[in-house]
């Protein structure tokens, strides 16, 4: 047996009582839908950078993403350029793929971890930029039909760190489409403060694709957000809990400081008959995107922190990760998981939601 903790980047997880790696497309097809005919449970494994494995592993079979591969073409419009990765390629080979030829789009999503696979079920995201911006379609073998099909962006509902693919829709991330600019070497237009700032620039700004990758990768490894055997706290699952969505009305209830990004709420679809007036649209209260790094510190816990006699800790560079300190079970990151969301719902009132992928385990 496999321990699945040899592929995870947290570093958890028991063992797997069977272990596939099928290495072509065709071969990755071909084995997943004959372990979805058979009677065993099954876990599809990508990069294993946003998953928590149980200690008591998993009792079916793991069917491992390792497909990789990088085909490039030319279409007419915006974004000339058009992507197709293989689920298993690392997300990161594909940002430096784009950025070695100034090709802009994904250039702040530089240094995520994981598969590409894995990309557009979480919706990844960071520093101002999300895939759902460069996405066009998805090669998707549907659970339910046994199909291979082509899943445009927009019939994913992709949201913030959440697609519908998270949300249940069962299958396969066979390969994904993406759509890029080339604006001789640039950019796009810096929307994140402290990129910005990190690059002495002005949020609107532009500058070369390669200088604002390194300027990201810089920045992530200063929180431990870029793996490397030599910092402890890069043994994650990367950012534990997502930024909460709170009403207007409750975001007022908190701390002047509290930091807080006002997103207008989305307006249902209609219908109207033809000739008829547009009729005044009357917008419903706004929804409030919180900062949860914000609330686990004020809540009371700090960089480093942990349980006594527990191997997971609160990583000393970044309060958003929980880290494997060395030898930490799947349960002492559960623990120390469930004590941050029970401060700050005591603090604050927010219950905190978990970002990574949960197997065997609760919170």
């Amino acid at each position: 047996m496999t321990d699945l903790s040899e592929l995870t980047t947290l570093r958890v997880g028991g063992p797997a009582t069977r272990l596939v790696e099928p290495e072509t497309r065709a071969e990755l097809i071909d084995v997943v839908g004959a372990t979805w005919d058979s009677p065993e449970d099954w876990l599809l494994l990508g990069g294993g950078s946003n998953v928590v494995v149980s200690d008591d592993g998993f009792d079916g079979t793991v069917l491992h993403v390792v497909t990789r591969g990088i085909t490039e073409a030319r279409v007419a419009g915006a974004r000339p350029v058009r992507l197709t990765v293989e689920a298993g390629e690392p997300w990161d080979a594909v940002v430096a793929h784009a950025s070695a030829h100034g090709w802009s789009g994904i250039e702040a999503l530089s240094g995520i971890p994981g598969s590409s696979g894995a990309a557009p079920v979480q919706n990844i995201g960071a520093y101002g930029q999300e895939l759902s911006s460069s996405l066009v379609a998805i090669d998707f073998l549907d659970f339910d039909t046994g199909s291979l099909l082509r899943v445009s962006a927009a019939e994913l509902g992709l949201g913030y760190r959440t697609s519908a693919l998270k949300r249940g829709r069962l299958g396969l991330v066979v390969s994904l489409e993406i759509a890029l600019a080339d604006d001789n070497g640039l950019s796009q237009p810096i929307a994140y403060a402290q990129l910005a700032s990190a690059l002495g620039v002005r949020i609107g700004d532009r500058v070369p694709v390669a200088e604002l990758r390194a300027a990201v990768l810089e920045l992530r490894a200063s929180k431990g957000m870029v793996w490397d055997p030599a910092d402890p706290d890069s043994a994650s699952a990367g950012s534990f809990f997502t930024n909460p969505v709170v009403s207007e009305q409750f975001a007022r209830g908190l701390p002047a400081d509290a930091p807080r990004w006002p997103t207008a709420p989305e307006e249902a679809a209609r219908v109207l008959p033809l000739g008829s007036d547009i009729p005044h649209i009357v917008r419903g209260e706004y929804l409030v995107k919180l900062s949860a790094a914000w609330l686990i510190e004020k809540s009371g816990i700090t960089r480093g922190f942990s349980i006594p006699g527990s191997g997971a800790a609160v990583s000393s560079k970044h309060t958003l990760a929980i880290v494997n300190r060395g030898g930490a079970t799947a349960a002492d990151v559960v623990q120390l998981a469930g004590y941050i969301q029970t401060r700050v719902m005591s603090e604050f009132g927010v219950n905190l939601q978990p970002e990574p992928v949960l197997v065997g385990v609760q919170l």
